[in-house]
């Protein structure tokens, strides 16, 4: 979202498999609320196999990052989707030590980027505040 916090987050965990997990809360569904758009995360060490994907919906389309090579369109109006190779990261992201370097060399920008101090910062926020609203059932307002 451009480097913007969401204005509120919501949350609900549970725990669903007690004896693999305890001491923790297994599956959690997190709800962002932004000016124009609303975010879900789904996270949860629960399921069957390993999901690595992304949605997006607009106005006009669907696209999901099915993993990180492939990507599915969906124009509005349109019956089939539409299929896309993933282009590759540039070498500098290829590893937390090619960025680091590429950052202190002045190579790369790191302002908005998603391993940014100023966004981490904001997943911070928004993974304390996902806390406080599963303990209280309430929704947070962040500033």
């Amino acid at each position: 979202m451009d480097g913007k916090a969401p204005i509120s987050v919501s949350a609900i965990t549970h725990q669903i498999k007690k004896e693999v997990y305890p001491n923790v809360d297994d599956d959690a569904t997190i709800l962002l609320e932004y000016p124009s758009a609303t975010g879900i995360i789904e996270a949860s060490w629960n399921w069957p196999f390993s999901i690595k994907d992304m949605e997006v919906f607009g106005a006009n389309g669907y696209m999901q990052a099915v993993n990180d090579k492939t990507l599915r369109l969906k124009n509005n109006g349109k019956d089939d989707y539409k299929i896309y190779q993933a282009k590759t990261s540039k070498p500098v992201y290829s590893n937390h030590l090619s960025y680091l370097s590429a950052v202190l060399k002045g190579e790369i920008n790191p302002a908005n980027d998603l391993s940014s101090l100023p966004n981490n910062l904001i997943v911070v926020k928004i993974l304390a505040a996902a806390k406080k609203s599963a303990q209280t059932g309430k929704r947070v307002i962040l500033k």
